[in-house]
């Protein structure tokens, strides 16, 4: 079964999210925003991918906050989990932002907060693991 990884600050995002890859996707989920278990999950080789939130209020690594755009830095920079797909999430949707935050990142893919349309987050997730 696929596991995909949410990282994720807001409880209500970790939810909408968690129930929707579940119930209609038949995924696997594990939530966490805690940087040093994102790092643990992505090496363990039990998750096959990534959701990233860009804006995480709470995240530190080593003492100094970190968001999304840097864990995902961190993740792609690392050859042990360079090929773990991670796919960025962001409320900010702004012109240009999908390619500024892919740039940055080195990301595989993004998606725009809120979603609506379940059938297509849950195929853009998926398409990455195939």
């Amino acid at each position: 079964m696929t596991t995909v990884l949410i990282v994720e600050d807001d409880p209500i995002n970790f939810r909408v999210f968690s129930k929707i890859l579940t119930k209609r996707g038949g995924l696997d989920v594990k939530g966490t925003e805690d940087v040093e278990e994102v790092l643990k999950f992505a090496q363990s080789g039990e998750i096959d991918v990534i959701l990233m939130d860009v804006s995480l209020a709470n995240s530190v690594y080593q003492g100094n906050p970190v968001d999304g755009i840097k864990i995902t830095q961190m993740l792609k920079s690392n050859p042990e989990t360079a090929s773990l797909p991670v796919i960025l999430v962001t409320a900010h949707a702004m012109q240009g932002d999908r390619e500024t935050f892919l740039k940055q990142s080195g990301a595989d893919g993004y998606i725009s907060k809120p979603v609506v349309d379940h059938q297509q987050f849950i195929q853009q997730i998926v398409s990455l693991v195939s």
